[in-house]
């Protein structure tokens, strides 16, 4: 069977949904064939399709809800290309080698996906920005200064920042701290409303509340058969559905966390000087960045809850929690909610996410867990299906498959 778990992915109001517009997706009324069918309207599935494209290949994208109203709202943004699992921990787990392909592919995704976003002309706040990494109770000073060693004998954009530095970057107090170049931030609904317009005007169709509920491999296409009784055939397809899967998928070495966000209202005179991306070396670690109106975005309180209503419960003890850690680090600052939301988001036990075709299938291909840089290896996901797609090999694919 094929039915996906069912999720609320994300409760409250998101910073980035305080302008509605109006859906670009049309019901589906009869059945269609294609060469691409994407499953999910959010930023993985806009990335996929615009790569679709490029190759020269039509797309069909539908979406249970509606385009752009799942995950990626919830997503504050913070696009850079360190992993969730540090460089040196994750060379420990799958090898140096591995490790490093790891790090350099992500670090080329930030790269491509703002020259991207550059062709395509989308106005999305898309702005460069430093990291500052932090330490925690999972890498302290030490380690940190150890971290920043391998990452540059790799040939990765950071280094070690002594305290003096961190403070004047920053204005947090702390030992020290990783600096890491060749990251951004942005807005992600307008990011991906940008992409599917662009997708629009080169011929893809979008529908919308289509809900696939069943998928059929055959040798040369795949059916996809839809909640209203129409069916869908498309030489390739992309579950590009977060966090709601499809029951082939397999979920071992993964898992669906609760995570929780808020943004302040504009306060540009009181934000630190550099407006770097800050992490922590942490778990649960916080995490900040500014907005281009001069907002504080800051989340985390990150738990192991799959479960909705449960995860809704938690949302004012948390955001309460997330303000005292800001007010804790950046004492100058307001931390008055204006905006404040939950979601869900994937871990696995590596840091990396899955992308490639589940155990048995050929033609139908599946993007899964993606940890603290999501939008990152959303780019590295088109990049690799599309390369598929067309009979080519790419280099990184093994780093990324389904195992088993």
């Amino acid at each position: 069977m094929t039915n996906r778990s069912k999720r609320d992915l994300r409760s409250g109001v998101p910073l980035w949904l305080r302008r509605e517009a109006p859906s670009p997706a049309a019901p589906l009324e009869r059945n269609e064939t294609v060469d691409v069918l994407v499953v999910g309207g959010g930023v993985s599935g806009a990335l996929v399709a615009d790569a679709a494209l490029q190759a020269g290949l039509s797309v069909i994208a539908i979406d249970r809800r509606d385009f752009v109203r799942g995950s990626t709202p919830a997503s504050t943004a913070l696009l850079q290309f360190e992993i969730d699992e540090p460089l040196t921990a994750l060379s420990e787990a799958i090898g140096e080698a591995d490790a490093a392909r790891a790090y350099w592919r992500s670090a080329a995704a930030v790269g491509h996906l703002a020259g991207r976003i550059a062709d395509l002309g989308i106005a999305c706040s898309l702005k460069e920005r430093e990291t500052v990494y932090l330490p925690g109770n999972v890498l302290d000073a030490r380690a940190l200064a150890k971290e920043a060693t391998a990452r540059a004998r790799i040939g990765l954009r950071s280094r070690y920042a002594e305290a003096a530095e961190i403070k004047a970057m920053t204005d947090v107090d702390a030992e020290g701290g990783i600096v890491s170049g060749g990251c951004a931030e942005l807005d992600p609904v307008r990011l991906t409303r940008g992409l599917w317009r662009s997708a629009m005007a080169r011929g893809a169709r979008l529908f919308a509340p289509v809900e696939a509920i069943d998928v059929e491999e055959g040798r040369a296409s795949v059916t996809v058969a839809t909640a209203g009784g129409q069916d869908i055939k498309a030489r390739w397809v992309v579950l590009a559905t977060g966090y709601e899967l499809m029951s082939f998928v397999p979920m071992e070495g993964h898992s669906v966390l609760s995570t929780w966000a808020m943004a302040t209202e504009p306060q540009p005179e009181r934000l630190w000087p550099s407006r770097a991306l800050i992490w922590e070396a942490a778990d649960p670690y916080l995490y900040m960045r500014t907005t281009s109106d001069g907002r504080i975005i800051v989340g985390g309180e990150d738990e192991p809850i799959d479960d909705d209503k449960k995860r809704d419960a938690l949302t004012t003890t948390k955001i309460a929690a997330i303000g005292r850690k800001l007010k804790a680090k950046l004492p100058d600052v307001s931390v008055e909610p204006a905006f404040s939301w939950a979601g869900f988001f994937g871990e696995s036990d590596t840091g990396l996410p899955t992308i490639g075709t589940p155990p048995g299938m050929k033609r139908t291909f599946a993007v899964m867990g993606y940890g603290g840089n999501g939008i990152t290896f959303s780019a590295v996901a088109a990049q690799l299906i599309q390369r598929a797609m067309i009979g080519l090999k790419d280099p990184d694919a093994d780093l990324f498959a389904f195992k088993g």
